[in-house]
């Protein structure tokens, strides 16, 4: 079963990278998202680097109690903050072949609230 799982999520976000590439002016938002915690990236896809990372094990968001989409929200917001003082106004959003609902949901709102365009 789990196996199976994996394979579709993979054929969902191969299916999702053929149309959404990232730059330096707008760079791809990737979230991955573990049982323990969850994980965003600013990937330029021309040079394949990562510019910016925030995750759920940082030190000012693992130190808040809450459950799991509160700590989606932070990170959320947590990147939208340093994209910003980076200069980054726009990005695309991938999703990367998780659904969109409940922790990759609130991270992306968050984002969208905190001053992200996508």
């Amino acid at each position: 079963m789990a196996l199976e799982k994996n394979i579709r999520r993979t054929k969902i976000k191969m299916r999702i990278r053929k149309v959404v590439t990232g730059d330096a002016a707008s760079p791809r938002l990737s979230v991955f998202r573990s049982n323990k915690g969850i994980y965003a990236q600013l990937i330029d896809d021309v040079s394949g680097s990562t510019l910016l990372a925030a995750s759920s094990s940082d030190k000012g968001i693992a130190d808040v109690k809450g459950n799991k989409i509160d700590q989606a929200k932070l990170v959320g917001k947590t990147i939208a903050e340093k994209a910003a003082k980076a200069g980054i106004l726009s990005v695309r959003f991938d999703r990367n072949g998780y659904l969109y609902h409940g922790r990759v949901k609130s991270l992306a709102e968050a984002a969208r609230e905190a001053g992200l365009k996508f």
